[in-house]
């Protein structure tokens, strides 16, 4: 049987990277939604085996100037209350998050670069526990609160909140694990404007992503593999348990 991937895009490079051949390799239809464009209220909250809300350069409170966040957050709040398989990441975490009453504000800085995450106690009983102390891509100006009922996972120095999970169907990275830094140039171009007044060079971030590649991807690959895992185990379960 057929398993289904909706990714919803906000800016055409902020994709799935790594995700996107290990969904494939697991039987998954990948299917991209670009929330700029696209007709949000059309899509059915758990038609889906899962669902990925992406990155992007906005603010998850922002739905005064860009009126679809309006739409994607409802979407959001429908699928976590259906208990449906859901992946927040960086602009998509803060959605999930907003979308179930915790706060999502400016950070005061810009976290861009490499660099590892503090797991807590509840991390590294998770997924993410993987990681270690391999360096992950940070891209964010902006921060959550750790939503109601949510276990927090993992912080940095610069944010105190960088995942959280709820219940095991919902996983909310700040951090972009999902990154193929193979086409980091794409995200140095479309982000040059952020670079500059943050005062980061392009050029110590290329250099970054190139000593990091190796690790970052198996580490990356581990951790989305034993997150489906869980997915995918809990959704056999269910269906065992469904009344025939």
């Amino acid at each position: 049987m057929t398993k289904t991937a909706i990714a919803i895009r906000h800016v055409h490079f902020e994709d799935l990277g790594t995700l996107e051949p290990l969904l494939h390799k697991r039987g998954y239809v990948v299917r991209y939604v670009d929330a700029t464009v696209d007709d949000l209220t059309a899509i059915d909250a758990s038609a889906s085996d899962l669902m990925i809300a992406l990155g992007g350069p906005i603010g998850a409170f922002d739905e005064g100037i860009y009126p679809f966040l309006a739409h994607e957050l409802a979407l959001i709040q429908q699928r976590v209350a259906n208990r449906a398989p859901i992946l927040g990441i960086c602009l998509g975490a803060q959605l999930i998050a907003r979308s179930q009453g915790a706060k999502v504000y400016p950070l005061g800085v810009k976290e861009i670069g490499f660099s590892p995450l503090q797991l807590t106690a509840e991390g590294r009983q998770s997924p993410l526990a993987i990681l270690g102390d391999t360096p992950v891509l940070h891209w964010h100006g902006d921060q959550f609160d750790i939503p109601p009922d949510a276990l927090r996972l993992a912080g940095t120095e610069v944010g105190v909140n960088q995942a959280f999970s709820l219940g095991d169907t919902v996983l909310g990275l700040q951090f972009h694990l999902e990154v193929d830094v193979r086409h980091i140039e794409r995200w140095l171009v479309g982000h040059a404007n952020e670079l500059g007044q943050a005062g980061v060079d392009p050029r110590t971030l290329r250099t970054q992503a190139q000593q990091m590649r190796e690790r970052l991807d198996a580490a990356s690959g581990a951790i989305f593999t034993a997150w489906l895992d869980g997915i995918e185990r809990r959704a056999e379960e269910s269906a065992q348990r469904a009344p025939s």
